[in-house]
């Protein structure tokens, strides 16, 4: 089934939202992903995941010998889709408006289909399938509107308007019409969001939306102060992380979507729709480096609010709520055959001790260059550091979430190092109250048991775990943030020998693996999987920093060039160069952000 051609590949899709929810449309002109009302709700169109029974949206002009092309507006997440063939030129853009009172608002995306040479005729179809292909639902039509209701729902769940005609077929619809040279079209789908079914006609989305989208990109984009090289990627990037954003909430997804594989017919087939503490702080020290401050501070409100009242989680819905137990979607017969399906995550229950030096690290950045914290989140910081002070020593799961036993992992000892670290220069910095002595001598045992107990003398690194007082010989690409995090200096002796470990056992040219699977059967599943692109981007970071600036220039050029057409990137790549897993990946993005940042700061340095 790996070869199976009915499937687009990943890497051939663009993400078009309103930071409520996302949508991915292909290059065939297909809307093959969408959950709503919320980045974490019940899918609509799922025919990534299940060609023949997950639901699309798509419209597809009536010409041989097609060719197709894809781009963003300049600044914006407005897509457009452009076919081309003898007979004619056809461009489809959609977008997602965006709204400044989103709980007034249903989400809406808009469909303009413009001829631009000849005369086209289109086919358009719609097959929704609610709650993952499971709810089925009626539709009522009303001249050239058309609504459509679940029996399970209270309200209507979405409703389809159209410039041309359009009938009912079964329980979808169907439309072929007629586009003269540089006629346009529009269809518009609206979709219940916080129970507002507050539709619009026609006319406002032809009329108003389409500039009010393109200014408000254009709008929040140039809040950036980051003006060096690569610009552009980074822009889009940024764009990226800003479409994974929670406007209500301001929480973070890991990813768009679920169920997307690692590994083409293997089970590693993960729900990214929730909120990392990790991830999204990684991505607000992302946004902070950029000069987009307003997002760091909704979330970090959003934290305290979630860590107010009760102990820190590994991952939570946009909402702040963390129950998502890990469930199996049998009816999906899963990309290209790749199942099983899940929905929810495991992950949730497992200790995973770093999260408390990302969140630490992101708060010390925001409390120096940004505004200081309030006391409120120092007493926040303070119940978190008595955990690390009494946990550290722990084995616990890792930021790979392994699923077997646990161990003591290097990047969890790492970060509790971070912890204190941060937490101890935020608490100087401030005059905040907190016992020295005692924070002190832990951030010391931590930065010495790192130091001499991860280090495999026989390896010549710095290694993935220890386990009943002996280290691994197993190399981890999570090392790399060693002196990314300003643990060591690059020209540190051991540092120097472990990037050479790194290059023999991990690297695949610019490529990077997380680590090697199947050595030993690590995370407790069968098969191999893709090089993780975030440790691509570390491993770049290291050369910058480490003084290789020609090299990781030339390594930074590669690795944009596998980047999808959009300057999009999925969470893995394999040996083949194809995008794996779920698409795109916050993770990914900021990883670029930040090598981009530190390679611009290196080539002026270099410059001057």
């Amino acid at each position: 089934m790996s070869g199976d051609q009915r499937y687009q590949a990943i890497a051939d899709y663009g993400i078009i939202g309103n930071m409520e929810t996302c949508a991915l449309v292909g290059m065939n002109g297909s809307i093959d992903f969408l959950c709503s009302p919320r980045f974490d709700s019940p899918s609509v169109f799922a025919r990534m995941l299940d060609h023949d029974g997950g639901g699309f949206f798509q419209i597809e002009p009536q010409m041989e010998n097609v060719t197709t092309k894809q781009l963003y507006l300049p600044e914006t997440a407005v897509l457009i889709t452009r076919f081309f063939s003898e007979q004619g030129i056809v461009e489809i853009t959609d977008y997602m408006p965006v709204h400044n009172d989103p709980g007034h608002h249903c989400n809406s995306i808009v469909r303009k289909i413009k001829s631009i040479r000849g005369d086209v005729t289109c086919i358009m179809k719609l097959q929704a399938r609610f709650g993952y292909a499971t709810e089925k639902h009626t539709i009522n039509q009303q001249e050239n509107t058309f609504i459509f209701k679940t029996a399970e729902a209270e309200n209507d769940n979405m409703r389809l308007q159209a410039s041309f005609d359009v009938q009912i077929d079964g329980n979808d619809l169907y439309a072929e019409f007629a586009l003269k040279e540089s006629e346009r079209a529009f269809v518009i789908l609206e979709l219940e969001s916080n129970g507002s079914t507050n539709f619009n006609d026609i006319s406002y989305y032809t009329k108003q939306t389409y500039f009010d989208t393109i200014g408000f990109w254009r709008n929040w984009i140039n809040k950036s102060t980051y003006q060096g090289r690569w610009k552009e990627v980074v822009q889009r990037s940024a764009i990226t992380l800003k479409l994974l954003t929670s406007v209500k909430y301001g929480s973070v997804v890991a990813a768009a979507t679920f169920g997307l594989p690692e590994e083409l017919g293997g089970d590693r087939n993960w729900d990214y729709r929730y909120t990392w503490i990790r991830d999204a702080a990684f991505t607000m020290y992302a946004f902070l480096k950029l000069g987009f401050a307003s997002e760091a501070s909704q979330f970090l409100h959003w934290i305290i609010e979630q860590d107010k009242n009760r102990d820190l989680h590994l991952l939570y819905k946009i909402d702040g709520e963390w129950d998502m137990e890990e469930k199996i979607l049998s009816h999906f017969e899963g990309y290209k055959g790749s199942s099983p399906i899940r929905i929810g995550n495991e992950a949730n229950n497992q200790l995973q001790l770093d999260i408390y030096g990302e969140l630490l690290d992101t708060i010390f950045i925001y409390n120096q260059y940004h505004q200081p914290i309030t006391f409120e989140l120092w007493q926040i910081i303070c119940k978190e550091i008595e955990i690390v002070i009494k946990r550290w020593q722990e084995p616990d799961h890792g930021i790979w979430e392994i699923r077997n036993e646990k161990h003591e992992f290097l990047h969890s000892r790492l970060m509790c190092w971070v912890a204190m670290d941060r937490a101890i220069k935020i608490g100087e910095h401030r005059s905040f109250p907190f016992p020295v002595q005692e924070w002190i001598e832990t951030r010391n045992a931590i930065y010495e048991d790192i130091f001499e107990n991860f280090w495999n003398e026989d390896k010549q690194a710095w290694c993935q775990f220890k386990k009943d007082g002996k280290v691994s010989d197993t190399m981890d690409g999570s090392v790399l943030l060693m002196p990314l995090l300003h643990f060591i200096t690059p020209e540190e002796p051991r540092w120097i020998k472990t990037m050479e470990a790194v290059d023999k056992d991990l690297r695949l040219d610019v490529l990077v693996y997380r680590y090697n699977n199947h050595e030993a059967e690590l995370d407790g599943l069968e098969g191999e999987e893709g090089t993780f692109t975030m440790c691509s981007f570390w491993y770049i970071e290291c050369l910058a920093k480490g003084g290789r600036v020609e090299e990781a220039v030339e390594n930074f050029a590669k690795m944009i060039g596998y980047a999808n057409h959009l300057g999009l990137f999925a969470e893995q790549i394999s040996k083949k160069g194809e995008h794996l897993g779920n698409f795109p990946q916050a993770f990914t993005h900021l990883g670029l952000i930040s090598a981009a940042l530190e390679l611009d700061k290196q080539l002026s340095r270099v410059a001057k």
